[in-house]
C-alpha cells in the first residue's frame, strides 16, 4: 500500500509541476497546439505526421518547462525524443538522431534521476560563463561541427550534412550548458533553433519531412526570446519570482 501510495504522490506531484508556470508560456503553449492541429488536419495521417505531432507537442512542453525550471521536463524530453529520433530517421537528418540521443543523457536522465531536487539545486545554483567558459564552448561548438560534418556526409546518405550539423553542435553544447547550469545556455538555444528552422524548412522544401518540423523550431525560438525576459535563468526574471540575483 505505502509503494501505491509513493507512485500516487510522485505523479501528482509530476502533474503539479505544470502549475505557476508564466502565462506567456501557456500562451505559447497553446499557440503551438493550435498551429500543430491546423497542420495535421491539412496533411495525410502517416506514422510520420502523427508521431511528430505528438513529439513537437511534448518538445514544446519540455523546452517550456526547462524555461520555467520545472523538472517534468526530464519525462517530457525523454518522450519526445522518442518521436523526433523517428522523424529524424525518416527524413536521413541523421545528426538529429543524435541530438536527441545527447539531450537524453545530458538532460532527461539527470533530471528524472533527481527529479525531486531538480527545481531547487537548479534556480538556487545558475552561474554565468567567463571568458574562459566562453572560449571552451565557442572552439568545442566548431570543432563537433567540422567532424560531424565530415563523418555524416563521408558515411552516410544524409542530403543536408553540414545543415544537420551545425544544428547539432550547437544544441550538444546548449545541452552540456544546461547540464552544468550555465544560464549562457540560451544563446546557444536560440542560435540551435534558428538552424533548425533552416535545416527542417530545406528538409521540407526538399519533400523529406512534414512542415510541422520547421513550426516547432519557430515555435522554440520563441520559447528561448521569452526566456531571457521571464525566466529564472536570467537576472529580470529571477527579480519578479524574487529569487537572488546570478553574479
Amino acid at each position: 500500500m505505502d509503494s501505491v501510495n509513493k507512485k500516487e504522490n510522485y505523479f501528482v506531484w509530476l502533474v503539479n509541476q505544470l502549475k505557476g508556470w508564466p502565462v506567456q508560456n501557456y500562451c505559447l503553449w497553446f499557440f503551438a497546439f493550435g498551429f500543430q492541429l491546423c497542420l495535421l488536419i491539412g496533411t495525410k495521417l502517416t506514422s510520420v505526421t502523427v508521431i511528430t505531432f505528438v513529439g513537437t507537442l511534448l518538445g514544446t512542453l519540455c523546452v517550456l518547462a526547462i524555461n520555467a525550471t520545472k523538472a517534468i521536463n526530464g519525462w517530457l524530453g525523454l518522450v519526445s525524443a522518442a518521436c523526433f529520433i523517428y522523424a529524424g530517421w525518416s527524413a536521413k537528418n541523421y545528426l538529429s538522431i543524435f541530438e536527441q540521443l545527447a539531450y537524453v543523457v545530458t538532460l532527461d536522465i539527470p533530471v528524472i534521476f533527481a527529479i525531486r531536487s531538480w527545481n531547487d539545486d537548479t534556480k538556487n545554483h545558475l552561474r554565468k560563463f567567463g571568458g574562459k567558459q566562453w572560449l571552451i564552448a565557442i572552439v568545442g561548438t566548431l570543432l563537433v561541427y567540422l567532424v560531424s560534418g565530415y563523418l555524416i556526409g563521408r558515411f552516410t546518405n544524409d542530403p543536408r550534412p553540414w545543415i544537420d550539423a551545425i544544428s547539432f553542435a550547437i544544441s550538444l553544447t546548449a545541452g552540456i550548458m544546461c547540464f552544468l547550469r550555465y544560464n549562457n545556455q540560451y544563446y546557444w538555444w536560440l542560435t540551435s533553433g534558428i538552424f533548425q528552422l533552416i535545416l527542417w524548412a530545406v528538409t521540407f522544401a526538399q519533400g523529406d519531412a512534414t512542415l510541422a518540423m520547421a513550426v516547432n523550431s519557430l515555435i522554440y525560438v520563441t520559447n528561448d526570446v521569452l526566456a531571457f525576459t521571464i525566466s529564472p535563468w536570467f537576472n529580470r526574471g529571477r527579480k519578479h519570482a524574487g529569487l537572488e540575483k546570478i553574479h
